[in-house]
């Protein structure tokens, strides 16, 4: 999956989108009332509630990969508000004036979400993590989720006795492509084997169960969903520690200049302040527990 902690101060977030967009973004081909708004997503003028310009008036165009996987979604249905990205979703939306049946989802790569060009959802949010490398195409939220990497192997693996990451390098490890769990096992574990690299996720996971692979790195919150309701021969061997000054946080992707990035950013982190971002973690997922570090 995709793909560490700091919390955001709502003022800090916004000087810091005012200064970017001011410096970084292009100016906007629409009318001054699309340009770019502040980051409070409640100020009546610059977020105006429900009205945003948004690319379908009126409504709020959301795009996710398929399938959805859990436990970010349930049951491939990101428009039933379940899991944790459908979640997030819904509760940025009510943020930004947006009732439930103005959402509407749109099917989006994952490698699309944040890929050079124009975009025709308003944000994605498929385990997306904000990387300076994604920002030159994008715009993204502040982050929604604090995420660590992880090694999930066959239990009867090779991969299965490591403790350190010393103990990866020689054992056939995949990942999805575009993702920064492959990005963990290039830069970090620096295999002596080339890794497999997998178009989607669900490839890689069919990978490890068939023995294609000793080990698979993803996301922990989707590392204990695979060991528990999918691959049950795995295991989750250990997380990756926290590199400093590189926390990994998941975001939400805008188009490149998108006048709606500070008004989302603005509900992002109105919604870490209020509690409602770790009530629905804890709600959605209390499974993905502490693992070992591997360092």
């Amino acid at each position: 999956m995709r793909p560490v902690i700091l919390v955001r101060g709502l003022t800090a977030a916004a000087v810091v989108l005012a200064a970017s967009f001011a410096a970084g973004c292009a100016p906007q081909p629409e009318p001054s009332s699309k340009a770019a708004p502040s980051s409070s997503a409640g100020g009546a003028a610059a977020c105006p509630q429900g009205k945003l310009a948004t690319a379908t008036a009126g409504k709020l165009t959301v795009g996710t990969d398929k399938p959805a996987y859990a436990p970010w979604f349930k049951d491939d249905k990101p428009e039933n508000g379940q899991g944790y990205e459908s979640a997030v979703a819904y509760a940025v939306a009510e943020k930004l004036g947006y009732k439930k049946e103005d959402v509407v989802w749109q099917t989006v790569a994952f490698n699309n979400s944040f890929a050079p060009g124009k975009k025709t959802f308003d944000f994605d949010l498929n385990q997306i993590s904000i990387s300076d490398q994604r920002k030159k195409a994008v715009d993204f939220s502040s982050g929604y989720y604090d995420v660590r990497q992880t090694v999930v192997a066959l239990k009867n693996s090779k991969a299965a006795k490591a403790k350190s990451v010393a103990d990866l390098k020689d054992v056939k490890l995949g990942a999805q492509v575009g993702t920064t769990s492959l990005d963990v096992i290039k830069d970090v574990i620096k295999p002596t084997q080339q890794p497999a690299v997998y178009q989607k996720n669900d490839f890689a996971k069919a990978a490890l169960k068939n023995g294609q692979v000793d080990g698979i790195v993803v996301d922990l919150p989707t590392a204990f969903y695979i060991t528990g309701a999918e691959v049950q021969d795995a295991a989750v061997i250990g997380q990756f520690a926290d590199v400093p000054g590189k926390a990994e946080q998941f975001g939400l992707v805008l188009d490149k200049g998108s006048a709606l990035t500070a008004c989302v950013t603005g509900a992002v982190d109105s919604l870490r302040k209020d509690g409602t971002l770790a009530k629905l973690e804890k709600q959605w997922l209390a499974d993905a527990v502490d693992a070992p570090v591997l360092k």
